[in-house]
């Protein structure tokens, strides 16, 4: 398992475009590792279509992409071709990695392991597990559905907007923020440090009369 804030473990991986090393991949960008129960799967299909057909937003906000599964590499790239066509996209191969982990060194590595799905093999199957890992090789967030609940990839990116916002400024994001919305000043932020860095700040009115609820636009 990785904990918040640590730094995601280095691994050498195949994966449908090749080997990698994991630290090398990275180069200093965001990343978003997402784990799928098996290829050829009803529901891992319309996930990794959906990746596609979001593969921009990501790469605007500078997040490179890659998935696991534990099949082999070949497997992945025929799997790739239904994925594509699904998704309504015109392209010729996948624009993101998937990860061979036939052996699910990896799934039990990272806690990835579902163990209410097995193959007909009797093999246990990952999870639908989420990690996203900023520049600095630490895990900044990490979500893990069971293989029944298919993820969101639009909460993906409002989340990683969040992330890449309060990495750099003194603010946290309220309850359904979206980017352009109101946030709110960090309570460590004294009345005096927020008069200057959020002149336009609000305090909302509570019973207890205490002002922590301090909402400012987003800086």
């Amino acid at each position: 398992m990785v904990n918040l804030g640590d730094e995601f473990p280095n691994f050498s991986a195949n994966t449908s475009a090749g080997p990698i090393k994991f630290h090398e991949w990275i180069e200093g960008s965001w990343a978003v590792l997402f784990s799928h129960p098996a290829d050829y799967t009803p529901v891992c299909t319309t996930e990794l279509a959906k990746v596609v057909e979001l593969e921009s937003e990501f790469q605007k906000r500078g997040v490179k992409l890659i998935a696991l599964s534990c099949d082999d590499v070949e497997s992945h790239k025929g799997w790739g071709k239904d994925v594509i066509a699904f998704s309504g996209c015109k392209m010729d191969a996948l624009p993101y990695p998937i990860i061979a982990d036939e052996k699910r060194e990896l799934a039990v590595q990272f806690g990835m392991i579902d163990p209410n799905e097995q193959t007909a093999e009797g093999l246990p199957l990952t999870a639908r597990a989420v990690f996203v890992i900023g520049p600095d090789k630490k895990l900044k967030l990490s979500i893990l559905y069971p293989a029944t609940t298919g993820r969101n990839f639009n909460e993906l990116l409002r989340a990683i907007d969040s992330l890449q916002l309060t990495a750099t400024k003194k603010v946290a994001t309220p309850v359904d923020w979206q980017q352009g919305d109101a946030c709110m000043v960090l309570p460590t932020v004294s009345q005096e440090e927020a008069a200057k860095l959020f002149p336009n700040a609000e305090t909302r009115a509570v019973p207890s009369g205490k002002g922590y609820l301090r909402f400012t636009p987003q800086p």
